[in-house]
């Protein structure tokens, strides 16, 4: 089966009426769109779920498929009033089937977790039992969601979750049409399903929420995600705490072996009583609560309020979109002992205690080899590099991440130097979870060796090497990352041509790097 490409640009209109404006969710083969009902003149959601080849291709297939996610909609709205948004409208075109909804004043869990990184068990079990609530209502008219997923669960500042996407399952002949990592593996076999695959879902985006990773990752293709999902082992969780035993209950391979609605809800109900203080969610994050307030406020003659909404959103998600580069960059914190560097590489020892410099004292120049001089940047932190580079390039999201590389006109080497405030809790598994599966969709790339858990500086940290294909050239990557308290992280990368990688001039290069690096204090 293959599936549509998730990042389709936004037409010009949906069915005439429609217009996408910013996107406000991503996950695999499905994008949530802030758009504008032109006709009414008021805000709405549009949720584009791309289709297999040749599906809803001809009149008849598009209108039986339409037709059974409006219906669907319409009898879970009866059934869960005001817990399921109705579906206004339903349209296939541009690949994919768009369902329209009122604008939902709430924020996709998805993003959430995007932003504001794992939640507490407490507070995931409180969001698990509503999203149960739902469920037990469809299961109780023999309805299974069949997609569920954090981007089909928006989560308001006050009030219980919205779930969205009834209808979708059985649309198609397809086993799961988006976010392959929470398909249930008789999804993945392609049998039938029913109100296990529902909570098996559940217990994944539990798992999600309290881990800050899905339990089975999205290999870059639908085929690959879903043979994992129904033949690797579940990766223990280790932040869940009491909820760790409903979670592996959810998700028993066999479906007749998972927990049932009435154990879940016991089980999630006692979670959040023994310590209910802490199921008081943390606020959306202060660029979300701004971007989604201002849809509240664009009614009939709000055509100027949308587009400026528009515009605010577009920053809540390049915000993301770089975070997420940033903690595919190593940073977070390790969970293992000081282990030594993978072969090849200088060893650098953390000192006694943590240092604390201030950028001007971060490092001796009596110290540097000769050839090269200390860099203190604009943002606080410094590292000695060679006489001849310059700072090449910058990406910034305001003061939440940057990276900068260095490096110098006819000299194929580079370093880059990456920070983020919002860092993963393990980097080992930042780089094998986040970083790994993007480098592998790019040419020639080959890990070299383990995922180190390391010390740097006194501070917990991870490396990691990688061949890949650059400009038709193989290159040596060598990256770590580490934490500086406070949620802050850096990562620094080191890439050569593969060729030159053990000459003395690089191994130098790479030893000083590191034992110069300083962070900005404070």
């Amino acid at each position: 089966m293959t599936m549509a490409e998730a990042r389709v640009p936004a037409p010009e209109s949906i069915a005439g009426r429609y217009r996408p404006l910013q996107v406000v969710h991503r996950e695999t083969n499905r994008v949530c769109w802030f758009g504008e009902d032109v006709g009414a003149g008021r805000p709405c959601l549009l949720t584009w779920t791309g289709l297999p080849a040749g599906g809803g291709d001809d009149a008849e297939g598009a209108r039986r498929m339409t037709g059974r996610v409006l219906r669907m909609a319409e009898t879970m709205g009866r059934l869960c009033p005001g817990r399921v948004p109705a579906v206004l409208d339903a349209v296939v075109q541009d690949g994919g089937l768009w369902t329209v909804t009122d604008w939902i004043d709430g924020t996709p869990l998805g993003e959430l977790l995007a932003v504001q990184g794992p939640f507490n068990y407490v507070r995931a079990a409180r969001i698990g039992l509503e999203v149960l609530d739902v469920l037990q209502a469809a299961h109780g008219e023999g309805i299974t969601h069949g997609e569920l997923s954090p981007g089909q669960v928006f989560v308001p500042d006050r009030g219980p979750v919205l779930v969205t996407g009834f209808g979708l399952a059985g649309a198609t002949l397809a086993p799961r049409l988006a976010a392959p990592s929470y398909a249930s593996p008789e999804q993945a076999r392609d049998e039938r399903i029913g109100p296990a695959a529902d909570l098996w879902a559940l217990g994944a985006m539990l798992y999600t929420m309290v881990e800050g990773r899905p339990p089975f990752r999205d290999r870059g293709r639908f085929e690959a995600t879903l043979k994992g999902v129904d033949r690797l082992p579940l990766r223990t969780p280790v932040r869940s705490g009491p909820l760790a035993r409903t979670v592996q209950g959810l998700l028993r391979k066999d479906s007749r072996e998972r927990l049932t609605r009435p154990v879940v809800r016991e089980a999630l109900t006692r979670v959040v009583h023994e310590d209910p203080d802490a199921a008081l969610p943390a606020p959306p994050a202060p660029r979300l609560r701004r971007a989604y307030a201002a849809a509240a406020h664009a009614g009939a003659d709000g055509r100027g309020r949308l587009l400026a909404f528009g515009t605010a959103l577009a920053v809540v998600t390049v915000t993301v979109a770089v975070l997420a580069v940033t903690h595919g960059s190593g940073g977070g914190t390790a969970t293992g002992a000081r282990t030594a560097p993978p072969s090849g590489l200088p060893t650098t020892a953390p000192p006694a205690r943590r240092p604390s410099p201030s950028p001007s004292s971060s490092s001796s120049p009596t110290a540097l080899p000769s050839g090269f001089r200390t860099y203190t940047a604009p943002e606080g932190f410094s590292v000695a590099m060679p006489e001849t580079w310059r700072r090449q390039r910058t990406t910034r999201v305001s003061d939440l991440a940057y990276r900068v590389v260095f490096g110098a006109d006819g000299d194929p080497r580079t370093l880059a130097v990456t920070y983020s405030e919002r860092v993963g809790p393990d980097p080992v598994a930042v780089w094998r979870e986040d970083v790994e599966p993007q480098l592998e969709r790019s040419g020639g790339y080959r890990r070299i060796g383990p995922i180190s858990a390391t010390t740097y500086q006194g501070r917990r940290a991870a490396d990691m090497q990688w061949l890949a294909t650059a400009d038709g050239d193989q290159v040596r990557t060598f990256g770590r990352g580490f934490l500086v308290g406070g949620g802050r992280g850096y990562s620094l990368r080191f890439t050569t041509p593969a060729a030159d990688w053990s000459d003395a001039a690089n191994r130098r290069a790479l030893e000083v790097f590191l034992r110069t690096f300083r962070p900005a204090s404070g």
